[in-house]
């Protein structure tokens, strides 16, 4: 399934594969750094990588985002992309099963594109080692995510070459203040719900998602739709 959002980001967002989650989230995703929930640290240091590389009017440097499921990594790669004006690609390690899948991947992708890439761990050796000439040459900026130690998972080359980024659970503030914006903010188009939550329930679901963005906007979607 392709979906295509170039009508909600300033610079045409394209996407490959998306999972159904994914797209169940993509009216409650943000469009820039500060509109970011959470991860504060790593929302700091990305800041600069992005201020640099436009500075220099060259491509962002390759990053690699890791920590629980649920926290956000597609849609910080989402931000990215619209922060720095290119195109983005998802996809995902189990929906790349031939090496001929990935090929053609990568022969679709203009240079200075982002592809990210779900579950990057789960590239086996090959996969992983066909990567690296792209990476190597600029051609693409890769932006990999894993639930799983980098370390152990990923090739050493890869890792050399990208930032590396470790996302926590979010706080319950944190999470209060995106279960807040998803009901109540129509305006930036990142809830359209238009609804009032009750002091009570709020707190129920900011218990009950456990610092995972996607449990809070899964529980928020079914109890407005």
């Amino acid at each position: 399934m392709s979906i295509d959002f170039s009508q909600d980001y300033e610079a045409p967002l394209v996407t490959t594969s998306f999972t159904p989650a994914d797209e169940s989230e993509f009216s409650l995703r943000p469009k820039r750094l500060t509109e970011y929930n959470g991860q504060e640290k790593v929302k700091e240091n990305l800041s600069v990588y992005i201020e640099a590389a436009r500075r220099r009017n060259e491509p962002l440097d390759h990053v690699l985002l890791y920590g629980p499921p649920g926290l956000g990594k597609t849609t910080l790669a989402g931000v990215i992309a619209n922060e720095m004006g290119v195109h983005i690609r998802v996809t995902s390690g189990p929906a790349i099963e031939k090496a001929g899948d990935l090929a053609a991947l990568l022969t679709n992708l203009s240079e200075g594109d982002i592809l990210f890439i779900d579950e990057i761990h789960r590239f086996n050796k090959g996969q992983q080692d066909y990567l690296l000439p792209f990476v190597e040459d600029g051609t693409i900026i890769l932006i990999g995510a894993t639930t799983e130690n980098p370390y152990f998972e990923v090739n050493g080359a890869l890792l050399s070459r990208s930032i590396i980024f470790e996302l926590r659970a979010l706080s319950q503030d944190n999470i209060r203040t995106l279960i807040l914006r998803a009901v109540n903010d129509c305006d930036r188009g990142m809830g359209n719900y238009g609804a009032v939550i009750e002091d009570e329930a709020l707190e129920f679901l900011a218990d009950m998602a456990g610092g995972d963005e996607r449990s809070a906007l899964n529980a928020v979607e079914l109890g407005v739709l």
